[in-house]
């Protein structure tokens, strides 16, 4: 009896066993390659352009969907850095990133600025003026955007602390510039590090990620007319990083490490997949999108959903390279 329930364990432990190989040889029917290069991807407010990094610390570039052709955006900025490329709704563009590479520590965190783009052919990056951390929220709607800051870009907050912010990019007077600057929660020490991620609900409230000691995170919302904050996620423990609303506001897509429970491996930002989640304020309706962390070594990341909803952008990476690092945009279609 004893040998039978060994042998049992033995059989479980082999079955949940990462898979030699890569998910992009066994693709399922609702996922299509786009690019077999690039990384960070954002989809335009119309879901006729996908925007996304050539590399980390290089050019932007866009594609077409109906076309499938690709063009550089930033190839006119001699030895362009920059980190990430998102949509406005007008068409233009914010880049995020430093003015030159220095080296990935200093060129992610202290020199990390806002820019914008012009959607014209040929534009050149405007500075905004603004040093940030990480990524940013940019509504699909208006004009709204936010963004995070700690000590690295603000020498005046104490080691440890970040603070969220919202503001508008005005383009009045030919020269985009960021006002109204409203800081609209703060964390005053490492046990909740912040990042905004996405606007929701007609810009009143919006998704945050507070990352945790341990490499571990959580999602977070906030309202940002009464100020009140929700933990979404609700799994301690855990790594869950939101990235992708959904248009109606009710789910979100997470970088999450769940599957860790039945294939191992260590939590954090490593052994990531694509999860959905309802912002119900449970926590427990989670549903795994991506299993390209069965396979050894890879992981699903940077996910963002269309405005119709048809369709979600992400990013084939590998588990031991920085967040973010990324080998090719994928398209995942809901109800294929």
């Amino acid at each position: 009896m004893r040998t039978v329930a060994v042998c049992m364990l033995l059989a479980g432990a082999l079955a949940a066993q990462r898979k030699p190989g890569s998910p992009l040889d066994h693709l399922p029917p609702q996922i299509e390659v786009l690019t077999h290069f690039g990384e960070r991807a954002d989809i335009s407010p119309d879901n006729r352009e996908v925007a996304f990094m050539a590399k980390s610390f290089g050019d932007a570039m866009a594609i077409d969907l109906a076309k499938r052709e690709i063009r550089c955006l930033t190839c006119n900025v001699p030895a362009a850095a920059f980190l990430r490329v998102m949509h406005l709704a007008t068409g233009d563009y914010i880049l995020i990133g430093p003015e030159r590479f220095e080296d990935i520590r200093v060129s992610r965190s202290r020199d990390n600025e806002l820019w914008f783009l012009g959607r014209q052919r040929g534009a050149k990056p405007v500075r905004l003026g603004q040093k940030m951390s990480e990524g940013a929220a940019i509504s699909k709607k208006s004009l709204k955007i936010s963004f995070s800051q700690v000590h690295a870009q603000n020498p005046d907050l104490p080691e440890g602390a970040s603070q969220l912010f919202v503001a508008d990019v005005d383009l009045s007077g030919g020269q985009a510039k960021l006002v109204n600057k409203t800081m609209v929660y703060e964390s005053r020490d490492r046990n909740c590090t912040l990042e905004a991620q996405d606007f929701y609900d007609d810009d009143r409230k919006m998704t945050f990620t507070c990352y945790e000691p341990q490499g571990l995170a959580s999602v977070m919302g906030i309202d940002l007319a009464t100020r009140a904050v929700t933990n979404f996620s609700k799994a301690p423990g855990t790594y869950n990083e939101c990235e992708g609303i959904f248009p109606d506001g009710k789910y979100t897509c997470v970088e999450g490490d769940r599957q860790v429970a039945d294939l191992g491996g260590k939590h954090g930002s490593g052994n990531i997949d694509i999860w959905k989640l309802r912002l119900d304020g449970t926590g427990k309706d989670f549903t795994r999108l991506t299993h390209f962390n069965d396979y050894e070594g890879w992981k699903a990341s940077n996910p963002v959903v269309a405005t119709d909803g048809r369709f979600m952008a992400f990013q084939v990476a590998r588990v031991a390279d920085p967040a973010g690092v990324g080998y090719g945009i994928l398209l995942y279609w809901f109800g294929k």
